[in-house]
């Protein structure tokens, strides 16, 4: 079972980010520090603004310099790590099945993703051979919005694991819906090691207000493939402007 994913960019950034990454695949873009509308445009309609089969670790290096470390269970290190985050989940899982789940109150599945963070960084903390935290910025500042959302240490070894929890409604396994994205912003980033990049997709039951979390399962991003397609957007504010406006009624 895979996970399928999209990623979105803005139109400005996402043609020159990949001109780089599918040379052999795709017609090489011109990288320019402004490049103009007409450019972009041209770039667009000329097959430039979409890229599939692109390997994440391509996206991560290219955009931080740093690699992504396949995981490999029969290696020492990486089995203890391993062995840590079955244990993190399965008493995670069991508190949040409970009776008494502070996860029964929340209305959307979205808004339980924190408590899953949250509780999984605690586990892992409290591990005398792992230590969790969030990742920060290069800068040092706290970012808990965009990928990865938590950070990993194996003490003996100082290997580091980002790790992204993300859950999905069983039966969904094969949704083509878009579930996973990564902007690439320098100001932002918070992929600042070679490391191990992991991700959880947690089963739920659907159950709105009343959640089972049913199983869990482990992917290893080192070879998974992503999707980037150009689009051009605007919000409501953008839109409803009151100089765009020239005529209203009831």
């Amino acid at each position: 079972m895979k996970f399928r994913s999209i990623i979105v960019f803005s139109a400005v950034g996402l043609i020159l980010f990949f001109a780089q990454c599918e040379r052999r695949q795709s017609p090489q873009l011109i990288l320019r520090d402004e490049p103009s509308v007409d450019g972009l445009i041209t770039s667009v309609l000329d097959g430039g603004g979409t890229f599939t089969n692109v390997r994440f670790s391509t996206v991560i290096e290219s955009s931080t310099g740093k690699l992504i470390i396949p995981f490999d269970p029969e290696d020492p290190a990486d089995a203890e790590i391993l062995r840590g985050l079955r244990t993190a989940l399965k008493r995670v899982l069991e508190k949040f099945n409970r009776d008494d789940s502070p996860t029964n109150s929340v209305p959307r599945i979205n808004e339980v993703s924190s408590y899953f963070e949250e509780a999984l960084l605690h586990e892992l903390d409290a591990m005398p051979e792992l230590s969790c935290d969030y990742p920060r910025t290069a800068k040092g500042n706290l970012q808990r919005a965009g990928y990865p959302d938590l950070r990993i240490v194996h003490r003996s070894t100082g290997r580091i694991t980002y790790l992204d929890p993300k859950l999905v409604q069983a039966g969904s396994l094969d949704s083509s819906l878009r579930t996973f994205y990564f902007t690439p912003k320098t100001e932002t980033n918070k992929v600042l090691d070679n490391a191990h990049h992991l991700l959880v997709g947690i089963e739920h039951d659907g159950n709105t207000g009343n959640w089972k979390f049913l199983r869990w399962h482990l992917v290893d991003l080192s070879d998974f493939k992503v999707r980037l397609k150009a689009e051009f957007q605007a919000s409501n504010k953008d839109l409803y402007l009151p100089d765009l406006i020239f005529d209203s009624g009831n």
